[in-house]
């Protein structure tokens, strides 16, 4: 289908796009997935495996020089929506689910969490446990301890099927470390 070229009628069709998507994605963010229901994930056995990552790696709670307290809703969204880090610093994220369904916490690339947030709507009962996620149950905290080793722009976001989709994603900027 051709999109039409008048400015009213090409406005109208990215409309009517926009509204087609947004439904289709609606019983999705209803949905309650297996994997991630209400209940918390089972308790990380031994030590976290530390990992290198385009984002980071895994801190050491003693080394966390600053926490900070995130929210996360009903309405989808993240507060604060945006963090801003040193290349080198760690950092406590303390995950409060103020919502009444599940939600999560992960921190990635961009590229990284859109490729697990299709999976997520593919396969809702994935589960998994690394140590840049926290799976937090409604009215429950959670808490991430990560260093941020790289420079760049990263991402935060929920990533059970449809959160993401229906923008539940944050973004945090590292900033080169001194040299």
């Amino acid at each position: 289908m051709k999109a039409p070229t008048h400015p009213i009628g090409r406005r109208a069709a990215i409309t009517r796009m926009a509204a087609a998507a947004a439904a289709a994605t609606m019983p999705l963010m209803a949905h309650n997935a297996g994997a991630h229901t209400d209940k918390p994930h089972a308790p990380k056995a031994g030590p976290v495996r530390k990992e290198q990552k385009d984002w980071g790696i895994a801190g050491d709670d003693k080394n966390a020089k600053r926490s900070i307290a995130v929210g996360m809703a009903d309405s989808m969204r993240f507060t604060p929506e945006r963090i801003a880090v040193q290349q080198g610093e760690t950092l406590k994220f303390v995950v409060r689910n103020t919502g009444k369904v599940m939600h999560e916490f992960v921190i990635g690339t961009k590229a990284e969490n859109a490729l697990h947030a299709a999976l997520m709507v593919k396969f809702p009962n994935m589960e998994h446990d690394e140590p840049y996620m926290a799976h937090v149950p409604p009215g429950n905290t959670g808490e991430i301890v990560w260093t941020f080793n790289r420079a760049g722009d990263f991402e935060f976001a929920c990533l059970i099927a449809g959160h993401y989709q229906g923008g539940m994603v944050g973004t945090i900027t590292v900033g080169a470390g001194k040299a």
